[in-house]
């Protein structure tokens, strides 16, 4: 079968038979499938043979670079010994243990205990039970409303999607749920309007002060935040608004929870998002880099504060999955972090790769296209605009300029995505200088790609 005729089998088989996640499948089926068969390093290739950089590490996941042999090996052997138990009934077993001891580790001094779940969507269902129940076995059972953010990202799920403020996510199923409530966003950029960024830091997160005087303290169980917001479109707060936070919680009976399942394990430089932008924690949701996305693992980090009470006077906690602390998944996870600290990727990130590819990023805001252009670690966004430098005119049908400059860039040989009209990037750990200027030169050529396109249907 030639290269063609296969692309072509699996995307009929495809449309036939696979629903995806946030897909239009009319359109989708009509265009085809993208078929990924192959991936090494920081390059994923498809069926037709293309060579493409990964420049979203999958989903925010692949940290390690595609292919690694060693986690191969890892899942094989614990394969071989035993490939799941469960974790319910008084059981545990060996890779759950080690996970749970070398997290403990890796993480800020806080925590020292973790609920295993699947996914970064679950961790966050975890943590609107798990903050409720808390209050409660306190005595303080009203004490059920999660301050959390518009354009957030805390998942699909029920909860999940519920706590993130994506409002398409909320226009199906009923979303929110009771007792979750919305406050503005740190996004400089789009609606700083004419505050410098660090008034703009400040301003936002005094939206959690109103919220606090309005629902009342006594309402009020968590506020929930991703350091960097990623799916919302590489949300780097400005360098007031974590500490305007914490001096807001401070003396607060109101639990932090940092949402750390695209952050965490290096992206930002530091292990964590947390140590990045200085923010101490009660509940820490993982996912993602805990094990490279190479098989499905997440959790919920809890603080002493929080565990002591779980642990002591709330009794059983009735909550939990199948899969918990799945055995091939834990020994994927911690061959995964074995190769982070060994590899000293973390630093890589803080004092190489991220510095190196942020100066050639950034450099990239002087396209006449380019309204900003930011980086932290290896977390990074280019907002497209039509009027540079102005920040306050944007371009007719939201979205429209984004979707052609992640499809030219994808034509390219770059994986970048669109939010609204911005590209967004979050390239393996591993990325080589190299590859490293290939990735910024095939960024500038797919903007002017966009700009002789967005020129010739008059949008500019």
């Amino acid at each position: 079968m030639t290269l063609s005729n296969l692309t072509a089998d699996y995307r009929a088989r495809d449309a036939a038979h696979h629903i995806h996640p946030f897909s239009d499948m009319k359109s989708l089926n009509a265009e085809g499938s993208r078929v990924i068969v192959r991936g090494e390093g920081s390059w994923i290739y498809d069926s037709d043979g293309n060579r493409i950089l990964d420049g979203m590490a999958g989903l925010w996941c692949v940290n390690i670079g595609h292919g690694r042999k060693e986690i191969a090996d890892a899942i094989q052997r614990q394969m071989a010994e035993i490939s799941y138990y469960n974790t319910f009934f008084k059981t545990t077993h060996p890779p759950a243990v080690a996970l749970a001891e070398t997290l403990a580790r890796l993480t800020p001094t806080q925590f020292n205990h973790v609920f295993f779940v699947n996914s970064g969507s679950e961790a966050n269902d975890t943590v609107i039970r798990m903050v409720r129940h808390y209050w409660a076995t306190l005595g303080k059972p009203r004490k059920t409303v999660i301050v959390a953010r518009w354009n957030a990202y805390h998942g699909s799920t029920m909860g999940g999607g519920s706590l993130g403020g994506m409002k398409p996510i909320h226009s199906q199923g009923g979303l929110p749920i009771p007792d979750i409530h919305h406050i503005a966003q740190p996004y400089w950029f789009g609606e700083g309007g004419d505050m410098t960024p660090d008034e703009f830091g400040v301003a936002a997160a005094r939206a959690l002060e109103t919220a606090i005087d309005e629902i009342g303290e006594d309402r009020i169980g968590a506020f929930i935040a991703e350091p960097i917001q990623g799916a919302g479109g590489v949300i780097i707060p400005p360098a007031t608004y974590w500490p305007e936070i914490a001096r807001i919680l401070k003396d607060r009976e109101i639990l932090l929870v940092a949402d750390e399942v695209i952050t965490g394990f290096g992206r930002t430089g530091n292990w964590f998002g947390s140590e990045t932008f200085g923010i101490e924690a009660d509940l820490m949701p993982i996912a993602k880099g805990l094990s490279s996305g190479y098989l499905p693992i997440g959790g919920v980090m809890v603080s002493d504060k929080v565990a002591e009470v779980l642990i002591g006077p709330g009794g059983e906690f009735n909550h939990g999955f199948t899969y918990s602390a799945h055995p091939v998944a834990a020994a994927a996870a911690l061959e995964n972090l074995r190769i982070i600290e060994d590899d000293r990727l973390v630093e890589r990130v803080r004092d190489d790769i991220g510095p190196y590819l942020q100066e050639r990023w950034r450099a990239l805001g002087e396209h006449p296209l380019v309204g900003e252009a930011r980086m932290t670690g290896l977390m990074g966004a280019l907002e497209l605009v039509p009027d540079k430098p102005s920040r306050k005119s944007a371009f007719p049908d939201t979205g429209k300029v984004g979707t052609i400059a992640r499809d030219f860039s994808f034509r390219n040989g770059l994986v970048m995505r669109a939010v609204r009209d911005s590209l967004i990037l979050s390239p393996p750990f591993t990325l080589s200088h190299e590859e490293a200027d290939y990735l910024v030169a095939t960024a500038r050529k797919t903007l002017d790609d966009t700009l002789a396109e967005v020129k010739r249907l008059g949008l500019k």
